[in-house]
């Protein structure tokens, strides 16, 4: 069976949990979109004088959509990317699953703690568990790979 095949149930799981917080970050880029055309608050010029709204850097209405969707950029790629190296290592597949599927809750669960806004430290812990588990997986990975 090869590795980086979906007949692998590690490999299915992990491009399935990839997909799910990959199509989240995708979403919130479009959601910043909606959010600027619906305020009408742009942080480019030539957007404002298109669109017929304001250039404006600051406006909450779209500052915080576009945190958490920047806070996604800064977490998933490197979610993903350390996890196409740590499949190459043949976890065990039941650590492997809980992984994938912990950082998946966590994003999700903070994007819904970022925009409803939840108190903190719901976010910050969100955050952290999905940073934990992309920890964990360099350092298998650098274990596995050591020269």
């Amino acid at each position: 069976m090869a590795m980086l095949s979906f007949d692998n149930p590690t490999f299915q799981k992990f491009a399935f949990y990839s997909g799910v917080v990959i199509g989240k970050t995708l979403l919130m880029g479009a959601l910043t979109v909606r959010a600027r055309l619906t305020h009408k608050i742009f942080s480019n010029p030539e957007d404002a004088s298109t669109f017929g709204g304001k250039e404006m850097i600051g406006d909450e209405s779209v500052e915080r959509i576009r945190r958490c969707h920047q806070n996604d950029i800064e977490n998933v790629f490197p979610f993903v990317l350390v996890g196409s190296f740590y499949l190459v290592t043949e976890p065990d597949p039941w650590w492997a699953s809980l992984l994938f599927r912990t950082f998946a809750v966590s994003r999700c669960l903070h994007t819904v703690c970022y925009m409803a806004p939840v108190p903190q430290p719901s976010r910050f812990l969100c955050c952290l568990t999905g940073w934990g588990v992309t920890a964990v997986m360099t350092v298998l990975v650098l274990r596995a790979a050591k020269p």
